[in-house]
C-alpha cells in the first residue's frame, strides 16, 4: 500500500504535465483547474513542433547526450579497473577527489568554466562557446566521477583469482578485460548509461551559458525557453515540449529497466 501511495506521488507530475499539454488555453489558465479534461487537444503539441528548428535542436540533444554516453562508457570502466586492479601511489587520495568532486554545486562552477571554455576555444574551436563541444566536455566531466564510483564496486567484486586464470590461459590483460570483466560488469554500464544521459539530455545551464549566438547549436531545454513571454506564457507549449523530452529517457528506461535495476544494486553491495 506505502509503495502505491509513494508511486503515485512520484507520477502525478508526470500526470499533470501530460493532461495540461492536452488541455485547451482555456482550461490551463482557469481559476480552479480540474485533474481532467473533457475536450483534449494537440494543438499543444503542433505548436511545439512546428517550431523553426525543433528537428535541429532535438538532434543536438541527442547528439551531446550519445557522446557523453559513449565517452562515460568507455572512460570510467577505464578508470574503475585501473583504481581497483592497480596499486600506485596517490589511488586513495585520487578516490576521494572523485568523491568529493560529487559535492561540488554546478552553479558555482558555472562562471569559471564560461571563461575556461572561451580560452580552450582560442586553441581548439570545436570546444570553444557556441560550440556542442563544449556542452559535451563539461557534461562528460560532471557524469565521470559517480560514473567511476559506481563501476569501481563492479569491478572490484569480479575475483582477482579470475584474472589469474585466465592469465595461466595465455589471456592477456587486455582480453580479460574485454571478454571476461566487460560483460560480468554490464548492469553497472547500463546504470551509468542512464544516468549519463539523463544528465546530458536534461542539461539547460551548460547549454544556455556557452551557447550564446550560434542559435542553430542551441538544445531541446534551451530552445523551450521561446514560449516564455513575460506577460502571456505558453503554458500548454511548455508542458507539450516537456512530454516530448521525457520520452526518450521514458524509452531508454523501458528498455534497461532490468538490467538498470540489478546494477543499481550491484552498486550499493560493492
Amino acid at each position: 500500500m506505502i509503495t502505491v501511495v509513494i508511486a503515485g506521488f512520484v507520477a502525478f507530475p508526470l500526470y499533470w504535465m501530460v493532461l495540461s499539454a492536452l488541455k485547451p488555453p482555456g482550461e490551463i489558465q482557469s481559476a480552479g483547474p480540474k485533474p481532467w479534461t473533457l475536450t483534449p487537444s494537440l494543438d499543444s503539441f503542433t505548436r511545439v513542433l512546428s517550431m523553426n528548428g525543433f528537428g535541429r535542436f532535438f538532434l543536438n540533444s541527442l547528439l551531446i547526450a550519445v557522446v557523453v554516453v559513449l565517452l562515460s562508457l568507455v572512460l570510467s570502466f577505464l578508470s574503475a579497473v585501473a583504481l581497483t586492479r592497480f596499486r600506485f601511489r596517490g589511488r586513495t587520495v585520487l578516490l576521494v577527489m572523485i568523491l568529493v568532486a560529487q559535492m561540488v554545486p554546478v552553479e558555482a562552477l558555472t562562471i569559471p568554466l564560461f571563461f575556461l571554455m572561451r580560452s580552450i576555444g582560442g586553441t581548439v574551436p570545436a570546444l570553444g562557446l557556441n560550440e556542442l563541444g563544449s556542452i559535451m566536455l563539461v557534461d562528460l566531466v560532471f557524469s565521470l566521477p559517480l560514473a567511476i564510483w559506481l563501476l569501481r564496486g563492479f569491478v572490484a567484486a569480479v575475483p582477482i583469482e579470475l584474472e589469474e586464470a585466465a592469465k595461466l590461459d595465455g589471456a592477456s590483460r587486455l582480453r580479460f578485460a574485454w571478454q571476461i570483466l566487460l560483460p560480468l560488469v554490464a548492469p553497472g554500464l547500463v546504470s551509468v548509461s542512464v544516468l549519463s544521459f539523463i544528465h546530458a539530455w536534461n542539461d539547460f545551464l551548460f547549454a544556455k551559458t556557452f551557447i550564446i549566438s550560434k542559435t542553430e547549436n542551441q538544445t531541446l531545454p534551451q530552445a523551450i525557453l521561446v514560449f516564455f513571454k513575460p506577460e502571456d506564457t505558453d503554458w500548454g507549449a511548455v508542458m507539450a515540449a516537456s512530454t516530448l523530452m521525457t520520452i526518450p529517457a521514458l524509452v531508454l528506461f523501458v528498455l534497461v529497466q532490468r538490467k538498470l535495476v540489478s546494477g543499481l544494486g550491484g552498486a550499493v553491495k560493492g
